[in-house]
């Protein structure tokens, strides 16, 4: 007889990193490091986005954006690996492991589809700049955003459907810091055909046909650039969308290094930093460092906080005339 709809594994063993055991609580200290370093860093993103209105622009709406995605990605994986490389493994519940992956998947197809946007905002400013602001507007940023919501949502349902549909039986080991599909499929003891055909469908959609779009603008805006006659313009040009190329870069090329090309286990896991820890890490660093408008914009509102707390603290440190008045009587 067949049970269908019936887990029988109820807990999930992560194995976390193996190759680092003898260095695993400096390995665990640096982890947490990254993890504060990367909130603290895209929470500051928003924060200077949102209050500067010089940054009120698509391009700089879609950044906070992608640093709402990279805290999501950061706060769905690095908790649970903390806990897995303090422990040198771990074990988390069935339920708990779909769950980090459903949000993991969210994240990455989030990132994938707001780098597209980010790439199509760059296409306009700069191949059609007269009719940017007519066609970068509000409205078609917020309808963006609701579109990529409404299409995740979608296709973390149609994955938790098809994964409800299997059986796992065990083993119940996972050589890996987190909860990635395909360590999850090799715990089932059902046929995975259909889940593999579905995701790969999925990957096309959310992944690859993304990349294209980016490339394609980017053809666009290459060639839009080589027509400038001036060296200096064409510099400046492309320094608007050099911090945007380069995290498209580092994103999809370790994403296509883990998935496309077959690699040992402890390789893999060791690549999957590079999207999962590095990249959420980095994003913040490489906007703000190389744009002027953000780095202005910091110095401001770094320059406000330091002002509201100096007059605060002299409020409260010197006497007002009321109370001097009463000490000379």
């Amino acid at each position: 007889m067949q049970h269908h709809n019936v887990s029988e594994v109820t807990e999930i063993l992560l194995l976390g990193f193996q190759n680092v055991q003898s260095l695993h609580f400096l390995f665990f200290l640096l982890l947490l490091i990254i993890y504060c370093v990367t909130i603290c860093g895209n929470l500051l993103i928003i924060l200077v986005v949102s209050s500067s209105r010089s940054l009120h622009s698509p391009m700089y709406f879609f950044l906070s954006q992608l640093s709402l995605s990279d805290i999501l990605m950061s706060t769905t994986i690095e908790p649970n690996m903390l806990h897995v490389e303090l422990h040198q493994g771990s074990s988390v519940s069935f339920a708990g492991c779909l769950t980090q992956f459903h949000f993991f998947a969210a994240s990455v197809a989030l990132e994938c589809l707001l780098l597209t946007a980010m790439s199509y905002d760059r296409y306009q400013a700069i191949c059609n700049p007269l009719r940017y602001n007519s066609i970068m507007d509000l409205t078609f940023c917020l309808k963006v955003i609701l579109l990529f919501w409404l299409m995740i949502f979608i296709m973390v349902l149609i994955m938790f459907l098809t994964l409800s549909h299997l059986d796992f039986c065990g083993p119940n080991i996972i050589d890996h810091f987190f909860c990635d599909l395909e360590p999850i499929l090799e715990l089932s003891c059902s046929d995975t055909f259909i889940m593999k055909i579905e995701t790969l469908f999925l990957a096309i959609l959310f992944a690859v046909c993304p990349l294209i779009i980016i490339i394609i603008s980017y053809v666009y805006i290459i060639f839009t650039i080589l027509k400038i006659p001036s060296v200096t313009g064409r510099k400046k040009t492309f320094s608007t969308c050099s911090a945007h190329l380069t995290a498209v870069s580092i994103f999809y090329v370790s994403i296509i290094f883990i998935y496309i090309f077959p690699r040992p286990q402890s390789a893999k896991t060791l690549l999957s930093l590079l999207y999962t820890v590095v990249t959420p890490l980095i994003n913040p660093m490489i906007y703000s460092l190389s744009n002027r408008d953000i780095k202005a914009a910091l110095r401001k509102l770094l320059n406000n906080i330091y002002l509201s707390i100096f007059s605060n603290f002299r409020t409260i440190s010197l006497p007002s005339k009321a109370a001097k008045s009463k000490l000379h009587v």
